[in-house]
């Protein structure tokens, strides 16, 4: 399972300007509805599980991520949307929902099968672990860069296995 097979070029928004995590999620959302990957209510329903469980994630420097989704029923087919922002976005720890995280990278997963999250959680957190890499993505600025950096990751990758 690869990142940059579920990512499409329309479904990444580079330095979006949105002010809230309401506003990023809305535009992922719509972005994977209008590419047929997601249901009507994909976007409400993502809200609403973001309102109860949040899903910001501290990484430990200046730049943070979150990561929204929701259950399988709310999605056609499996896909990935992503987004650099201009400025960062509030959203709420998912470890501590009182504390805030000032998120500058939101990568959106809608998944149609309950296995595929924990491999796809897998694949994203290799990203975030990755300081190198997300830098390179908050400074792309076009989709095609953001593409380019997580193909070359995943080759990387590859290679490493095959090494071993």
């Amino acid at each position: 399972m690869r990142i940059i097979d579920f990512l499409d070029i329309e479904a990444i928004s580079i330095h979006s300007p949105a002010k809230t995590s309401g506003e990023i999620i809305t535009d992922l959302g719509t972005r994977l509805y209008k590419l047929g990957k997601v249901k009507d209510n994909f976007i409400s329903a993502t809200l609403k599980r973001e309102a109860d469980m949040p899903t910001g994630l501290p990484l430990g420097g200046e730049i943070n991520a979150a990561i929204p989704h929701v259950d399988i029923e709310y999605v056609n087919h499996s896909a990935l949307a992503l987004a650099t922002l201009e400025q960062p976005v509030i959203f709420r720890n998912m470890v501590d929902r009182d504390e805030k995280v000032y998120v500058r990278l939101v990568i959106m997963l809608a998944l149609d099968q309950p296995k595929s999250q924990i491999r796809m959680l897998q694949e994203v957190t290799k990203i975030l672990q990755n300081p190198d890499v997300v830098n390179r993505l908050i400074l792309a600025e076009t989709e095609d860069q953001i593409l380019t950096i997580l193909k070359t990751m995943d080759e990387e990758d590859l290679l490493v296995h095959k090494v071993q």
